[in-house]
């Protein structure tokens, strides 16, 4: 039996240099790295994270 993990990536893997964040969906390499084996919470608490990351990135000029 197949069991999907819910992911925040949308396949767009680009890693910005200076804050270390995936342009695509604000997660950095170690909870990309991390992610299948983080537990539910730890997914849900980065999850939790993420629009505040995407709103710093885009508000630094980042995303296009």
């Amino acid at each position: 039996m197949h069991v999907s993990i819910k992911t925040p990536c949308v396949k767009v893997c680009v890693v910005e240099g200076q804050t270390g964040l995936c342009l695509g969906c604000g997660r950095t390499l170690n909870e990309i790295a991390k992610w299948a084996k983080f537990t539910d919470a730890e997914r849900d608490a980065v999850m939790i994270a993420l629009p505040p990351r995407m709103e710093g990135l885009k508000a630094a000029g980042k995303l296009g």
